[in-house]
């Protein structure tokens, strides 16, 4: 059921998931617009990319605190019931909310990053044992070859198939959620896959120091 409670409850997932931590954290440590660097996006991806691991690990955990939280906030209505179809739709409807908002970020002129990190947030919250698993996935692949934006595709995608092949989820609607995030990834993806295939996708700074030189 609808109500004046409910849509301040998604609003406010929004105003939460539209928080622009790597946008902040660039100007006031960094003096930079992480916008205007790298792959223009305003998110973790991009942060590690530029800024390096000490400016995308807060970014990281703090995105994906957004999408966690703005899930959680279903638990302050009790009308909906805990692994009910319903509690469960509108966990899907708040931790969309604030993906939308890291994308359409309010703060800072609507232009965000891609909402992966915040996206693992909410799937974190919903459906935590395929989280931790794609979240292992997507350090491995990480490590492996220091390609945020592939590690983040094969994450995304290993999604669904858990959550079919192996949780066997039986809610239609978390499962049709899973394939659209999925797909979605690999939309806004296009891009990177396009460096990627040409090989020329620029690799995560994971352990080196910013260098002012790659500004």
């Amino acid at each position: 059921m609808v109500t004046v409670t409910t849509v301040l409850a998604v609003l406010g997932a929004y105003l939460l998931g539209a928080i622009p931590t790597s946008v902040w954290i660039g100007k006031a440590v960094y003096g930079i617009d992480i916008r205007e660097h790298g792959s223009g996006n305003a998110g973790a991806s991009n942060t590690f990319r530029i800024l390096g691991v000490k400016a995308g690990i807060p970014v990281l955990v703090f995105d994906l605190f957004k999408g966690f939280l703005a899930v959680k906030i279903v638990g302050l209505f009790h009308m909906f019931i805990p692994g009910t179809t319903a509690y469960i739709n509108f966990q899907i409807i708040l931790g969309a909310a604030a993906v939308l908002g890291h994308v359409f970020p309010i703060y800072v002129g609507f232009k965000g990053g891609k909402g992966v990190a915040t996206l693992m947030g909410l799937v974190l919250a919903i459906h935590t044992p395929s989280a931790l698993i794609a979240a292992g996935i997507f350090v491995v692949m990480l490590l492996l070859s220091k390609y945020v934006s592939l590690s983040s595709m094969i994450a995304g995608l290993s999604f669904p198939v858990m959550l079919i092949g192996i949780f066997q989820e039986t809610v239609n609607s978390l499962i049709i959620f899973s394939i659209v995030i999925s797909i979605a990834l690999l939309f806004t993806h296009q891009q990177n896959i396009e460096r990627l295939l040409k090989r020329e996708e620029s690799k995560a700074n994971l352990f080196r120091r910013r260098r002012k030189r790659n500004l």
